[in-house]
Formats: structure tokens, sequence, C-alpha cells
């Protein structure tokens, strides 16, 4: 997990700020945080991009891979800091040549056990013997595994609506959200696997052109992959919108300032309870 109260010294005014990184929910449930590396330089914030405001960090708990918003810190000369953080996380404890919890051998690797994963395993009389069944064989979808409750993060601007959106994906399983190839005309599209999203700041309702523009471009991108549509809006849908959505079953959420997304149609209540 990350540490906290890294010393960070700005590089204009020299001030020096105690600074611990903000830790946001894993798909699991366990809090996660970018670690801060110690005695590295903070760089000035003069030109934002989308590649700069993310970072990727493996949970401490369950092993996944996701991608963070990138540590910043406002010093109160005026400068926004870009904390230095480890590029890429390793579990916590992990043993060299360990899975990412730390237990033993990574399956697959002949040097670590001597035989290739899959081979028969020996039963001490010279003879291979084959491994027995696993007794149980879970189907898909019969049990999924209960997800922790959202935690909200506050919407100030529409960086940070982007920001709850991509988090939130994340809680539903779409893990390594990133920005999408092309800029709509209004809003930020995200991605991940299977998805594109939509996220709508602007004060006003979406209206059933938006709905249109996004599926749209989904389906013309996906090709014969299937791939889910979601909207998120700050200030809600036309009632067109929604007819629209509902037909071609496009989850909506609205976000209002606590940073809690809320489903408003069946389909997005469906996602919710299946996630990806």
């Amino acid at each position: 997990m990350a540490e906290s109260g890294v010393p960070i010294r700005c590089p204009d005014c020299r001030r020096e700020h105690l600074y611990a990184p903000p830790h946001s929910p894993c798909a699991c449930g366990a809090p996660v945080a970018p670690t801060v590396v110690r005695g590295a330089a903070p760089v000035p914030v003069t030109d934002a991009t989308w590649a700069d405001q993310w970072v990727t960090v493996r949970c401490w708990a369950c092993g996944r891979q996701g991608q963070w918003p990138q540590p910043e810190l406002g010093c109160s000369c005026g400068t926004t800091l870009r904390i230095p953080v480890v590029a890429r996380e390793t579990a916590a404890g992990e043993p060299a040549g360990g899975d990412a919890r730390g237990r033993g051998p990574r399956a697959g690797n002949p040097s670590a056990h001597g035989r290739g994963a899959g081979e028969p395993e020996a039963d001490g009389t010279g003879e291979d013997r084959p491994q027995a069944p696993p007794a149980h064989i879970p189907l898909p979808r019969t049990a999924p595994r209960p997800r922790p409750a959202f935690r909200p993060v506050t919407i100030r601007d529409a960086r940070d609506a982007v920001t709850v959106a991509a988090l939130y994906l994340r809680w539903l399983g779409y893990l390594n959200t990133r920005s999408a190839a092309g800029r709509p005309t209004s809003g930020t599209r995200i991605a991940a696997r299977g998805l594109l999203a939509q996220v709508e700041p602007a004060l006003r309702p979406t209206t059933l052109r938006d709905v249109e523009c996004l599926w749209l471009t989904a389906m013309n991108d996906a090709g014969d992959t299937p791939v889910t549509c979601a909207y998120f809006s700050l200030s809600g849908y036309t009632p067109e919108a929604r007819a629209c959505a509902d037909s071609l079953a496009m989850p909506l959420f609205t976000m209002d300032l606590t940073g809690t997304p809320q489903p408003i149609n069946s389909a997005a209540d469906e996602l919710v309870a299946t996630g990806a």
C-alpha cells in the first residue's frame, strides 16, 4: 500500500509540504494509492494532457493493474505540482518469481516448477500420474462476487466529473479505462474493453442527438465486437434522449456534486447489478 506523509518541496517558492496521496477504491474494494518516490523533485504543471493525468498502479490486495489519477499538489504560491510516483506498482510483499498475491512461482513458468504448466505431476514412483479434476467448476455469472460500496469523489469541475465516471466504471469491473480516440462536440469519452462511455458536464440536459452520436460511434468503431455504451450526465436527459437510450438498451447515469453516479433506466440498473 502507498506510503503517507512524504515531504515535498515546491521548486518555485521552496515551501515544504507533507503530502499523502489520496486513496481510491479498487474493483475488489481495497483502498489503493500510488507510491510517492521519496527524494524526487516535483514537476510544475504547465500544460496538462490526458496521458499526464493517469498512472498505472497495481492493487496491493488482488493484484489488478489499473489507471489511477496522477497525484498533484497545489502550493500556496499558486504552482500546481505533479508528484513523482512509482511507474508501476507491485503487490506488497511479493517475493521474487511470485505471483501478485505472493503465493509462490507463477503458473506456466517451467524453470520455477521443473515442468511446464499443465504437465502431469510425478507420484514418486518414477511414473507420471494425471492431476485430479477440481471438485467444483463454478458456472459463469451464477455467483458474482459481492461488490463494496462505491466511494464518491466530490465534483468541482469537468475534470472531476470525468474522474468520477472513470472510477465508477472501474468499480463496475471495466479496468484500464482510457481516453477514447476522437473528441465529441461536447463532453469527454472514456473507453475500456467492451465499453464506450461519454461524460457530459455541461449545464444542459443531454439530448437525443447526443445519445445517437455515442451509439453510432460505438457501433462504427466496434465492428463485430460487442460493445456497451453508457452515458454520464450532470444535468439529466431530455425525454427523447431517455426513450432512445431505452430502445438501444444504453445505460444512463446522472451525477451530482457529491460524486455518486445514479442509474436512471433499467439498462443502468442491470449494469450495476451484474458489472462488466
